[in-house]
C-alpha cells in the first residue's frame, strides 16, 4: 500500500502492558468509529506494514489500546513507539454539506462571491496556526483561510467550493 493511497489515522504514543498493547493516539474528531478495526498499515522506515488487530478499545478520550496479532511483548511494542499509523483512503468516513477533507478538495475551484472564479486550490496547508487553501490564479498563489465564515457551499458534483473572502484579501494577490 502506498502512502498516498492512504490517510493518516494516529501515532504510536506508548506501550500499555507487558503483552505488547500499545496506545494509539487517534487524530479525529470521531474516535468511536475506529473501535472495530481488523488491521492498520505501521509506517515502518519508508514502507506501510500491515498489522492486524486481536483486540482494541478506546482509553480514555483520543487514545485507542490495540493488541497486534504479532507482537507479543514489550520490546516488540517499543520498536513500533512514535510510529504513524494509516488506513486505505476507501476506509474515510463519507462526509456531507459544507464538510470536507483535505485531500478531496485539491483541484476543485474557488468562487468568490465579489470576485468569482478566484482559482484552483492546489493545497492546502495546515502546519500554521490558520489552515489555508492555496489557490493558483493566472501565476499568482493566494492563501484563503479555511473558516466556516469564509466558506459558504461545497459543491462536490461540479468540485467548487464557494466563498464570500474578508473585503480586499483577493485584491492583495492579484492587483
Amino acid at each position: 500500500m502506498r502512502k498516498e493511497e492512504c490517510f493518516y489515522l494516529g501515532k504510536i504514543v506508548s506501550k500499555y502492558s507487558f503483552k505488547g498493547e500499545v496506545l494509539l493516539k487517534l487524530d479525529t474528531d470521531e474516535p468511536e468509529i475506529y473501535e472495530e478495526m481488523e488491521s492498520v498499515f505501521v509506517e515502518l522506515g519508508k514502507n506501510l506494514v500491515p498489522f492486524f488487530i486481536v483486540k482494541s478499545q478506546l482509553h480514555k478520550s483520543s487514545l485507542l489500546r490495540i493488541r497486534f496479532e504479532d507482537v507479543q511483548d514489550e520490546s516488540s511494542a517499543e520498536k513500533l513507539l512514535g510510529k504513524g499509523v494509516f488506513l486505505p483512503l476507501s476506509q474515510l468516513p463519507k462526509l456531507s454539506g459544507n464538510q470536507f477533507y483535505y485531500h478531496e478538495v485539491i483541484g476543485f475551484q474557488l468562487m468568490d462571491k465579489v470576485h468569482g472564479d478566484i482559482g484552483s486550490i492546489e493545497s492546502v496547508n495546515d502546519a500554521s496556526a490558520q489552515v489555508l487553501f492555496e489557490v493558483k490564479k493566472e501565476g499568482k498563489m493566494l492563501l484563503v483561510p479555511v473558516s466556516d465564515d469564509i466558506i459558504k457551499k461545497v459543491d462536490r458534483k461540479n468540485a467548487i467550493i464557494y466563498v464570500e473572502t474578508p473585503e480586499g484579501l483577493v485584491d492583495l494577490y492579484l492587483n
